[in-house]
């Protein structure tokens, strides 16, 4: 999730979905004050534009993920495939297999800490601040609610990269099984962690949005902390104690092969059939469509929020993580292309400055996507 500072102001006045407080109602209503509301959604008016917004948002995500896949796969910037080059670690980043496995270390410790301290931390501290409303729209996911789910899922990437696998089971080839024999203490600490940080975030009342303060959310930061710590300071010094160990490379392989490279595929995959579904809607715009489409959103974002762990190479180097996941969005934009039918600024180039680039991916990705399928946690509907 790609983060930055966009005006407030312009995310109330642009919002199609209503605010609802900050509760322990497992089942909240949202209140309906907001008097453009109605004009913001799927209607006759708009129809033609919004399944026509839907489809190209969908062919940028397509191809986002076919990219990655691509560059992991076949080739890099030209040269060998990004995984044949960290694999062999002879580029100027990763010149061994130690620097190869502190880089799946580093992965793991950011993103339990972007969990814990921005995707759950930021509504949190704004919430407490007073600023409730800026605390609701600054959850993640919150279009569809399905926050909570987004956020397992990043610590299930963790799960992933440090099992070596993608079922939950433990390799041979991988840190999970290293550190097993060399401490079996930490191994076992680690495991505890990844699994206390998800079902603590699990815990949360859903929708996350309406359960903001709540003791369960604090108790989800607190253990995304503390995963972060074991990381970032146990687990790295006890692989570095190692040296280059020789055991080292057939964990970075199996990384690679077994995690990462699955991992894209099935968001390729996913994205694909993604396209598809948005295609039916767009040409026959029906309460079915629309809910068929919602679910393959849910099926795509999956692997993507199981791909945090390893959030470098090609998705940092290429713009694709922001291409895809940026957050907040601009949904005043967002408006302003349905009413205009104006698709020709959702893609960038190298030469453009970061304030377009920022701006043009703020208008794209599976959020903007999320937005234009969900409402209130549900799927829109045709006729309302």
């Amino acid at each position: 999730m790609k983060k930055y500072l966009l005006s407030f102001s312009a995310l109330l006045c642009a919002s199609v979905m209503t605010l609802t407080g900050c509760s322990n109602n497992d089942d909240p209503k949202p209140e309906d004050n907001h008097d453009n509301a109605a004009t913001l959604d799927y209607n006759e008016k708009n129809a033609a534009s919004w399944g026509n917004y839907m489809q190209q948002v969908a062919i940028l995500l397509q191809m986002d993920a076919n990219t990655l896949y691509e560059a992991w796969t076949s080739s890099y910037e030209g040269g060998a495939s990004f995984a044949t080059s960290f694999k062999k670690h002879n580029d100027g980043n990763y010149s061994s297999e130690l620097s190869c496995i502190e880089q799946i270390i580093e992965g793991c410790a950011d993103i339990a800490n972007e969990v814990g301290t921005a995707k759950i931390g930021d509504p949190y501290n704004l919430y407490i601040s007073g600023d409730k409303q800026a605390a609701l729209y600054s959850v993640e996911s919150w279009y569809s609610w399905h926050s909570r789910e987004d956020y397992s899922n990043n610590i299930l990437s963790i799960r992933n990269s440090y099992y070596g696998s993608l079922d939950g089971t433990v390799s041979p080839k991988s840190l999970s099984a290293l550190i097993a024999t060399e401490n079996a203490d930490l191994d076992s600490k680690v495991k505890a962690a990844i699994a206390d940080a998800s079902n603590a975030i699990l815990a949360i009342p859903q929708p996350f949005r309406n359960n903001i303060n709540s003791s369960e959310s604090r108790s989800a930061m607190a253990a995304c902390a503390d995963l972060e710590e074991l990381l970032s300071n146990d687990l790295k010094s006890a692989v570095n104690k190692l040296g280059n160990d020789s055991r080292f490379q057939d964990i970075v392989d199996n990384y690679v092969d077994v995690v990462v490279v699955p991992t894209y595929k099935s968001l390729k995959e996913r994205n694909e059939a993604l396209y598809q579904t948005v295609l039916k809607f767009k040409n026959s715009p029906s309460d079915n469509n629309f809910a068929s489409a919602c679910n393959a959103w849910l099926e795509a974002r999956e692997p993507w929020e199981k791909s945090e762990a390893f959030l470098f190479g090609p998705v940092d180097a290429l713009g694709l993580d922001p291409n895809m996941d940026s957050w907040p969005l601009d949904q005043d934009n967002i408006v302003q292309i349905l009413n205009s039918g104006n698709y020709d600024n959702l893609d960038w180039s190298d030469g453009d400055d970061d304030d377009t680039i920022e701006a043009v991916q703020s208008v794209r990705g599976f959020h903007t996507l999320e937005f234009l399928l969900f409402k209130d946690g549900q799927p829109r509907k045709v006729k309302n």
